[in-house]
Formats: C-alpha cells, sequence, structure tokens
C-alpha cells in the first residue's frame, strides 16, 4: 500500500525542523524579513549645460582679444553631437557672423562633411579661442589659458564620442603636448578617456590640396569608429 501522504508530509517537517536546529546551532541567524536596498547610484557631479557655459561667459573680458572682436564665437551643434570638431580662432567671417567656420574654410569643412554623409548639424564645432585674434595670427599662450577651461567645460556638457581637432594650435592646446601635428595626425590621442583624431586644419587644405588625402583617411577612422559604435 502506498504511504499515507499526510504521514509522508509530517516527516518531512519534521525533519526540516531539526535541519533548521542544527543551523541554528551552527550559528545560522534565518533569512531576514526585510529585503536588502538596492544600491544607492553615486552622486553624479554636476555639469553645466551649454547654455549655462555661455551666460557664464557673457560679454567675455578676460583676455585682451575682447576690444578687436565683433561677435564673441562659441560655438556651433546639437548638445549630444557624437563628433565634435575643435579649431583654434574665428576668423573675419566668424567674427561677423558669431558662428564657427562658415568661411573658405568652414566650406570645404561642409564639404568634406557630406562626403562622410553627416550634415553639419549632427556635429558640434567650436574653437580653443572665443574671440577673432587681430589678423587671423596664432593665438598667443594667455589667450589660450583664458579661453581653454571654457571648451573644457563645453566637451563635458556633450561629451561627444569623438573629437577631431583641426590643426597645430588646436591640438597642441587639447592635449597639452608641445608634439608636432605631423606625428599626432591620423593616430588616435586621448583626451579625459574621449578618443581624439588630430588632422590638418581646412585651412591649410585650402593652400597644400595635395594634403586632403590625408585628412581623408583620418576621417575614415574616425567614422569606422563610429559605426562601430552605434548607439543601441
Amino acid at each position: 500500500m502506498p504511504e499515507d501522504p499526510v504521514h509522508e508530509l509530517r516527516e518531512l517537517v519534521d525533519s526540516l525542523s531539526d535541519w533548521l536546529r542544527y543551523q541554528r546551532r551552527l550559528g545560522w541567524r534565518g533569512v531576514s524579513g526585510q529585503r536588502p536596498s538596492p544600491p544607492q547610484d553615486r552622486e553624479k557631479p554636476f555639469e553645466p549645460s551649454l547654455e549655462e557655459i555661455r551666460a557664464e561667459m557673457g560679454d567675455c573680458r578676460r583676455c585682451k582679444l575682447y576690444g578687436g572682436r565683433t561677435h564673441l564665437v562659441f560655438g556651433d551643434g546639437p548638445s549630444d553631437a557624437r563628433l565634435m570638431f575643435v579649431g583654434e580662432a574665428p576668423g573675419a567671417d566668424e567674427d561677423r557672423q558669431g558662428v564657427p567656420f562658415v568661411g573658405a574654410a568652414g566650406q570645404l569643412l561642409n564639404k568634406m562633411l557630406t562626403n562622410l554623409g553627416l550634415r553639419r548639424e549632427e556635429v558640434y564645432i567650436a574653437n580653443i579661442l572665443k574671440s577673432r585674434p587681430p589678423g587671423n595670427r596664432d593665438p598667443e599662450a594667455d589667450e589660450i589659458a583664458a579661453c581653454l577651461p571654457f571648451l573644457e567645460k563645453q566637451i563635458k556638457a556633450i561629451r561627444p564620442r569623438v573629437i577631431v581637432t583641426l590643426g597645430r594650435i588646436s591640438t597642441q592646446a587639447l592635449l597639452g603636448t608641445k608634439e608636432p601635428l605631423t606625428r599626432l595626425r591620423g593616430h588616435w590621442q586621448r583626451y579625459d578617456n574621449i578618443r581624439v583624431m588630430p588632422t590638418f586644419h581646412p585651412s591649410y587644405l585650402l593652400r597644400a590640396p595635395q594634403e586632403r588625402r590625408k585628412t581623408w583617411d583620418d576621417m575614415q577612422q574616425v567614422m569606422e569608429y563610429l559605426t562601430g559604435h552605434e548607439e543601441a
């Protein structure tokens, strides 16, 4: 005859009770009635928005360039851009319009973006300096020192996947190096855990069109990386 199921259940309960008493003697305190608290997210550091950074700059007079400018050239593009370009300083057209890369060099940059299958509206463009140096001369050390912190804040606000530095000055200023551009271009660098691709400035390519192939090769590396790291 099959055993009485009630008898089997009692034996099972007795066995379980004996096991629990044994475990308590070993120091087990049982299962807590409270669920463990979920891990708390670490407090994220506050990063100002692009609008707040621009407001902080105001009518910037932190360097001597303010007296000769028409417009402060802050930057142009979406706040969540995956790709960011950094040049050195505004030229005459940029100073007049208050927008970076709108002159002849900007037209070449736009053409390159189109050939890469990108629209200018998809990328963020800025410069090391926000005010035009007289005669389009190279930025000086004190001017870079006054302006670079705002570019760094822009980068933190945007957090692009890739930064392309255009020309020697922007590359050396952002990376904090004296290495010549000829050694750096075409090779991945790092800024604050963001990939950086140094390449030639479009204004240089206007004067040396034979170098455009090198910049195109640099941008192919950038596009391959971005394509391989698409957002899920």
